[in-house]
């Protein structure tokens, strides 16, 4: 992700198979249940396979105040995982002859749609599924209702508005920038495409065959009454998302024991449609040697290029997956929280990483500030080009929310300063020789951010 943002990165029963040839490892096992048992996420749900061997690992519970203990069929949400499922239906669409990597996008778009051009050339379907279209992370006029679950109300109309405004600020093809708006769009195509909708082209191209019965992207009664209930990153129970045309990028809710299937299906050679479409989404598709940067359809590589994998997030869960390539063993990890779990994953698949505990922030001291003072923060404060902090006021309670993130509530530890509790970053308002608001800082990371205020 190259934008700038505010950076989210974001027992009870213990259930391990009997098995003990091929075991999930110990300092794993110890870490998971520290993260439980310490306060920091309410469960964590993990499956390892290697070969024909299984192993479920489920710590915590699917709600903290009267939950259930998790288990291999507790339902999470996937994420950004379902990026790669995207692909794979892309790929399945190639191998059958019905489409061409290389096809531009307007080919597919409806005749209200501007073709987008670099200066090279169109974008291609390739170039979407590879995060290397030019377009941005999100869309700069997503501008969500309900924070909570904010790509529920953004229409196929504006995401034309969006492209067909939208010029692209380098060539096509060249530079990788993580776009959930490029792979919402792929599925679009695709539904456009197959005259079918993204859920039931998930359902019949790969949940069906794989037997994936508790994976969709609406969660059904039977789903329901398994869901781990997601938690923001002050452990509050937050909505579940619904991405409607932007689908595409993570509209998918699954188990461990489903996703268990997917990884196998993906690493265990056929004859079928489906592995071979598997097997395509696994090519590298485009590389970048001086960042040592490979990707797939949809599925990244790490430095070494030996792990195959993809991870994801929303407003309450974290997922990663993914697999050693060329060999039997697949990870998948999910947690109803908004702490990231992808050492874990890369750790159990065989890299030398060190797994620490997130430490706990302690918080200044919250003053009281006038609502009148409170107002005079309200607007739109530009960091970036088509990247802004929108702040608002509810309730005498401030809020902040970056381009195409979440909304975040912030706390005055003084008449002009703020923090959050969600990250570790600050917020400092600005004013002018007339004591007019002019601008903010953030602080984050070590650095400053000044953004003037636009609206």
């Amino acid at each position: 992700m190259k934008n700038l943002c505010l950076i989210i990165f974001l027992i009870t029963s213990f259930q391990i198979s009997s098995s003990q040839e091929k075991e999930i490892h110990d300092d794993i096992k110890v870490y998971i249940k520290s993260m439980v048992d310490e306060g920091h996420v309410p469960s964590i749900s993990m499956a390892y396979m290697e070969g024909d061997v299984v192993k479920n690992l489920n710590y915590g519970k699917t709600k903290l105040e009267n939950g259930s203990d998790v288990n291999e069929h507790s339902v999470y949400e996937i994420g950004s995982i379902s990026k790669v499922f995207t692909c794979i239906i892309l790929a399945d669409e190639v191998l059958k002859g019905n489409m061409n990597l290389d096809d531009p996008i307007s080919k597919y778009l409806s005749k209200d749609f501007k073709a987008i051009k670099g200066n090279n050339r169109e974008i291609t379907l390739k170039d979407l599924a590879t995060h290397t279209s030019g377009l941005p992370r999100m869309p700069s006029n997503f501008n969500p209702k309900d924070p909570e679950n904010p790509f529920a109300d953004y229409t196929v109309k504006e995401l034309y508005e969006f492209l067909n405004s939208y010029e692209l600020t380098r060539d096509v093809g060249v530079q990788y920038e993580y776009s959930n708006l490029a792979m919402g769009l792929l599925g679009h195509i695709l539904e456009l495409h197959t005259g079918k909708s993204y859920a039931d082209l998930v359902k019949e191209r790969i949940t069906n065959p794989l037997g994936m019965k508790s994976t969709g992207i609406v969660i059904n009664d039977d789903m329901k009454s398994n869901l781990a209930y997601g938690y923001n990153a002050e452990l509050k129970i937050t909505k579940n998302w619904d991405l409607n045309v932007l689908s595409g990028a993570g509209a998918i809710k699954s188990t461990s024991r489903d996703m268990i299937k997917f990884f196998n299906a993906n690493v265990t050679k056929n004859d079928s449609d489906l592995y071979k479409a598997m097997a395509l989404s696994h090519q590298i598709a485009y590389e970048d040697l001086t960042n040592n940067l490979r990707i797939g359809l949809g599925w990244h590589y790490n430095a070494d290029g030996t792990i195959i994998w993809h991870n994801g997030g929303t407003g309450g869960y974290k997922s990663f997956g993914g697999f050693v390539k060329g060999t039997d063993k697949a990870v998948i990890i999910f947690t109803n929280s908004v702490h990231g779990l992808d050492l874990v994953g890369v750790k159990q698949l065989g890299m030398n990483v060190e797994l620490k505990l997130p430490v706990k922030r302690e918080f200044p001291d919250i003053v009281n500030v006038s609502e009148d003072i409170l107002e005079t923060y309200v607007g739109k404060y530009e960091l970036a080009p088509n990247f802004y902090i929108t702040i608002k006021l509810d309730n005498k309670q401030l809020s902040a929310q970056a381009t195409g993130q979440q909304e975040f509530e912030i706390y005055p530890s003084a008449e002009n300063e703020f923090f959050l509790k969600v990250v570790e970053a600050n917020i400092t308002f600005n004013k002018n020789n007339l004591g007019i608001v002019e601008s903010m800082t953030l602080h984050q990371g070590g650095q400053n951010l000044p953004g003037k205020k636009v609206e």
